[in-house]
C-alpha cells in the first residue's frame, strides 16, 4: 500500500511552518496512543502514520530531502528500525514533544527530594534593622533515629524489589512500544523492606518537634526569605530532606514606619514652637538627635536625617537610608480663660501678611463665589 503524503497525514499545508506542524502532531498523536487506546488498531496505526510524518517534517534536513525528493528519499533505511525516515524508534519523537507524560516519568517514580516548609517569624523592627539571631520550633518529619532512615528493623537492611530488580521502573509493551512505568511493588524506590522498624512502621522518618538557631541578617523587611538547605521534611526512604524557608514579618513599630532603606516618624510641635522655632530631641534607632525648628514651620513639614536610616547592605546591597521626620502641629486643647483671652488678643493684632496660605486660599474662594453669582 502506498504511503499517503506526510503534510496531507497531519493536515497541513506544504508552507506550515514548524510550530504548526508540532501542533498537528500533538492532536492526532493525543487522541491515539495506545496508551489511550490499546484494544483499538485502527488508532494504533494512526498514531504510527502520524509519527513518522512527524520524524520527518520537524527536521529541517529531513523535510528539505522530502520536499525534493518524497518519500524515495528514504526508501534505503525503511526496514532498519522503524521508521522509513531514519530509523527511530516509533516512539521517539513522541517522547521528544510530550517528555513524560505517558511512560510514568524518566526518573524511575522517585522523589527527587522531600517537602520544603515554610516557616513565617515575627520581628521587631529594631531585631530586623540590627540582626538578630532567633531560636525557632516546628513541627515536622524527621528520620528515624531508631533505623537510621533506612525504614528496616535495626540490624536488618532493605532489600533489592524482586519485582523490578532494584531499578524502580518495571517495562512492559503496548503495541509498538516499550513503556517504562514506575514499580507498583517498591513505588519507584528500588527497594522492598521485609522487616520494618517498629517506631516508624517501615517509612523511614517520624514526626517530631524541630529546633533550629536562625541567624537573620541586618537590614531583613517583611517578605524577605532566609532559605536553610535540608532542614525542610525529610523524605520518604533514600530521598533527601526537603529546605526550610523562614519568611521575615517586621511588627509594627510605635515611632517608626519603614519604606526600604528609609525611615519616617511623624513629630507632634506645639504652635510655639512652630512659631518661634527651636530645638527639640527625637528618637533614632541610634540613640537621640536634636532636630533644630526653625521659625514659621508649617505643618507636614519633613526634616531629613541623613544616615538614621536602615543599612541595607547584608541584605541586597545600597548602604544606609535616611530618617524622614514629618512635623504636625498640635492644636492647644483644654485652655483656661485666660489662654483664650491671649489668643483672641494675638490673632486681633494679626495681619494677612502672616497666615499667607489662609488669605491666599480665601482670595481664592471669594473668586470662585464671585464667578459663579456672575
Amino acid at each position: 500500500m502506498a504511503k499517503r503524503d506526510y503534510y496531507e497525514v497531519l493536515g497541513v499545508s506544504r508552507d506550515a511552518s514548524a510550530q504548526d506542524i508540532k501542533k498537528a502532531y500533538r492532536r492526532i498523536a493525543m487522541k491515539n496512543h495506545p496508551d489511550r487506546n490499546p484494544d483499538d488498531s485502527a488508532a494504533h496505526e494512526i498514531f504510527k502514520e502520524a509519527s513518522e510524518a512527524a520524524e520527518v517534517l520537524t527536521s529541517e534536513e529531513k523535510r528539505r530531502q522530502y520536499d525534493q525528493f518524497g518519500h524515495a528519499a528514504f526508501e534505503g533505511g525503511a526496514g532498519a528500525g522503524g521508521f522509513g525516515a531514519g530509523g527511530g524508534s516509533f516512539s521517539s519523537i513522541f517522547e521528544d514533544m510530550f517528555g513524560d507524560i505517558f511512560s510514568g516519568g524518566r526518573g524511575g517514580g522517585r522523589s527527587a527530594r522531600g517537602a520544603d516548609l515554610k516557616y513565617v517569624l515575627d520581628l521587631d523592627l529594631e531585631e530586623a534593622v540590627r540582626g538578630v539571631e532567633k531560636e525557632i520550633k516546628f513541627a515536622t518529619l524527621v528520620g528515624c533515629k531508631e533505623c537510621g532512615g533506612s525504614g528496616a528493623r535495626k540490624g536488618t537492611s532493605p532489600i533489592d524489589c524482586v519485582q523490578c530488580g532494584g531499578l524502580g521502573q518495571v517495562t512492559g509493551r503496548q503495541g509498538f512500544f516499550q513503556i517504562q512505568q514506575t514499580c507498583p511493588r517498591c513505588r519507584g524506590t528500588g527497594k522492598i523492606i521485609a522487616d520494618p522498624c517498629p517506631a516508624c512502621h517501615g517509612q523511614g522518618r517520624v514526626e517530631q518537634e524541630k529546633k533550629l538557631s536562625v541567624k537573620i541578617p541586618a537590614g531583613v523587611d517583611s517578605g524577605d526569605r532566609i532559605r536553610l538547605s535540608g532542614q525542610g521534611e525529610a523524605g520518604p526512604v533514600g530521598v533527601v530532606a526537603g529546605d526550610l524557608y523562614v519568611q521575615v514579618a517586621v511588627r509594627e513599630h510605635p515611632i517608626f514606619t519603614r519604606e526600604g532603606r528609609d525611615l519616617y516618624a511623624e513629630v507632634p510641635i506645639s504652635f510655639v514652637d512652630a512659631t518661634l522655632g527651636g530645638e527639640l530631641e527625637v528618637p533614632t534607632l541610634d540613640g537621640r538627635v536634636t532636630l533644630k525648628i526653625p521659625e514659621g514651620t508649617q505643618t507636614g513639614r519633613l526634616f531629613r536625617l541623613r544616615g538614621k536610616g536602615v543599612n541595607t547592605t547584608q541584605v541586597r546591597g545600597g548602604g544606609t537610608g535616611d530618617l524622614y521626620c514629618r512635623v504636625t502641629i498640635e492644636t492647644p486643647v483644654h485652655l483656661s480663660a485666660r489662654q483664650k483671652e491671649l489668643l483672641r488678643e494675638f490673632d486681633g493684632q494679626s495681619d494677612d501678611k502672616q497666615s499667607p496660605k489662609r488669605t491666599t486660599w480665601f482670595d481664592g474662594v471669594k473668586k470662585f463665589i464671585d464667578a459663579l453669582t456672575e
